[in-house]
């Protein structure tokens, strides 16, 4: 499916946390098919911008772990123990977030990696999304920016929902997709979309990934450009995005999504969080 995309916005953070956002015309389509987007103004919710001390585990406030492997209940045939050791998961004294996926034995896997998440200490319904991420490459690696349905464990999954906000394929450094699960649209049938650069890859430098979510759409964005927008009229089954999400952050190795890491998958392999900030519309 060839994407659509949407001029870059003005998109100004004021202070105390407001951001002003206008949007411009859309283009790539004929006139016919041009609208504006609403302009929107964010107040910041929540933040996290990782200024700890070398070495440091992710603030304990704000993060909590995922530990062990897809046996304990999710994954997708992933091969790799997440855990929550420095050397797969720490800040890096210059405000970054480092999660590491690297090639070693542990606890049965020959793979490590770490995923946190604030499932407990935040969520939110609606607003804006977003994290800076430098990416990891290689085939096989499996870079993710997600986010669950608050109801996880009473309703399992799909029926909590799932927005993917960043996903990336390693072997694939020049694209990312941003997608949506739910009852009836899960696993292979999620309704999805990618974004494409034309000259460069998302590992070699920094990018913002991120939707704007309200009663009756999602939007996805990289770099501030829309490339996706997604309403319960374009979902094959129930709408369950009106009830608060938390956020994950994860690397796997290995999975339905990306295949065997491969001889040419290099080792150490991280993703680089800048920050993350969550907005709701003032």
């Amino acid at each position: 499916m060839r994407a659509i995309y949407f001029n870059k916005k003005s998109f100004r953070l004021l202070a105390g946390g407001l951001a002003i956002v206008t949007a411009s015309f859309f283009q790539g389509c004929s006139r016919d098919a041009m609208q504006t987007l609403p302009a929107r103004t964010w107040e910041l919710t929540w933040s996290d911008e990782f200024d700890g001390v070398a070495g440091s585990s992710p603030d304990a406030t704000k993060w909590s772990f995922d530990i062990g492997t897809g046996s304990n209940g999710w994954g997708n045939s992933e091969l790799q123990y997440y855990t929550d050791r420095p050397s797969n998961v720490s800040q890096d004294g210059n405000g970054n977030l480092v999660i590491t996926a690297r090639s070693e034995s542990f606890a049965g896997s020959g793979f490590t990696s770490a995923r946190i998440k604030t499932q407990g200490l935040f969520d939110q319904a609606y607003g804006r999304f977003e994290a800076r991420i430098k990416t990891p490459t290689g085939p096989g690696i499996w870079p993710a920016f997600w986010m669950l349905g608050a109801n996880f464990n009473t309703v399992s999954w799909p029926q909590c929902g799932e927005i993917d906000i960043m996903e990336q394929r390693g072997q694939q450094p020049s694209i990312t997709h941003g997608s949506i699960h739910g009852p009836g649209y899960s696993g292979g049938n999620a309704i999805t979309k990618s974004y494409a650069l034309t000259n460069g890859r998302f590992d070699t430098g920094f990018h913002i990934y991120a939707v704007e979510w309200g009663t009756d759409f999602i939007d996805f964005y990289v770099d501030d450009f829309l490339y996706q927008r997604i309403t319960p009229e374009s979902v094959p089954g129930e709408w369950v995005y009106n009830q608060p999400f938390f956020i994950i952050l994860n690397v796997a190795v290995g999975g339905n999504f990306v295949g065997f890491p491969t001889t040419g998958t290099p080792f150490p392999q991280s993703m680089i969080v800048d920050y993350v900030k969550v907005y709701r519309q003032r």
